[in-house]
């Protein structure tokens, strides 16, 4: 008996979309360095969200400092809390009197990954008003007011201050 292969276009899809999901990393490494979307559709159709695979370095600069701040934040709130300051934050506060390494991961993993969907959705417009981008930088300029304020409140009488 004589068995025939199926061809056609479909196949050879198939078949190289298989190859592609097993080489992972080689296609992040490859993306990283060969990247094809460099900026959003030109045409006005296209409306929806769009992702790029490659971001301006200005993006790595703001996020680095996020992450820079929040762990300065984790930090002064440890300092704040040993001279008598109380968390205000209900979900934080459950976690830091129990475990402060928990504590510090949590709240590190949690910026990372609002930061790593900012920068990944950053050329997209929420709710056509504001680009995420531009919302990047609101977070670092609350980020740093946040640590001024703590700073403050460490150099003055914390007393019962709230973070």
């Amino acid at each position: 008996m004589h068995h025939t292969h199926p061809s056609g276009p479909g196949l050879n899809r198939e078949r190289r979309d298989r190859e592609r999901r097993r080489r992972v990393w080689w296609s992040v490494c490859y993306g990283s360095f060969n990247p094809r979307r460099r900026s959003p559709p030109r045409r006005r159709g296209d409306s929806g969200v769009h992702f790029l695979d490659w971001h301006s370095a200005h993006l790595l600069a703001v996020s680095i400092g996020i992450l820079l701040l929040c762990v300065m934040d984790a930090f002064l709130t440890l300092i704040l809390l040993q001279r008598g300051a109380v968390e205000v934050n209900p979900f934080m506060a459950g976690l830091i009197y129990r475990n402060v390494a928990m504590f510090a991961g949590l709240k590190m993993a949690m910026t990372s990954a609002g930061i790593i969907l900012m920068v990944y959705l950053a050329r997209y417009r929420f709710m056509r008003l504001l680009q995420v981008e531009w919302a990047l930088y609101g977070v670092l300029i609350a980020y740093a007011s946040l640590i001024l304020y703590e700073i403050s409140l460490i150099k003055g009488s914390v007393g019962e201050s709230i973070l």
